[in-house]
């Protein structure tokens, strides 16, 4: 089965604030933690559609692993930064979904990432596809934005 493209974007919208712990000695988000944000806020988008990852593996045997990204650093955020990390799927194929997710403060873009995850057996950990239940679920996704408090 080939990959379908959504026609209308289906678009979570997380905040998080950017901690002391999160900086580098120039005082700027050390690179990796933005991958963190980033995962943070797929893991909440799965929860605000009802699936826990922990029932995912338990009860489905489904887990989700970075498969591959792309990322681009346009600007840096922080310390203190309340920063809006939004996660757009933009495709949903038999066993992986892409994901376009930005993280910006204000209005303006900070990183840009296409991020590939895929759905794996929890005990092989080899390639698998997406349950029915979350299968189901995404296909009823309208367009529009969901939000989250800030974190």
């Amino acid at each position: 089965m080939a990959a379908v493209e959504f026609a209308t974007k289906s678009q979570f919208n997380w905040q998080v604030r950017v901690y002391y712990e999160d900086t580098d000695s120039g005082g700027v988000v050390y690179h990796s933690n933005y991958l963190k944000y980033m995962e943070r806020a797929r893991t909440e988008w799965l929860r605000h559609l009802g699936f826990e990852q922990t029932e995912l593996k338990d009860a489905l045997n489904s887990l989700f692993v970075v498969h591959s990204m792309q990322i681009q650093f346009k600007k840096p955020a922080k310390f203190n930064d309340l920063l809006t990390v939004t996660s757009e799927l933009s495709m949903i194929g038999h066993g992986s979904f892409v994901f376009l997710q930005t993280i910006s403060l204000d209005t303006q873009t900070l990183v840009e990432a296409n991020v590939k995850i895929a759905c794996v057996d929890a005990l092989t950990f080899k390639p698998s596809k997406i349950p029915n239940q979350l299968k189901l679920k995404l296909q009823q996704l309208s367009s529009g934005s969901y939000q989250m408090e800030p974190a």
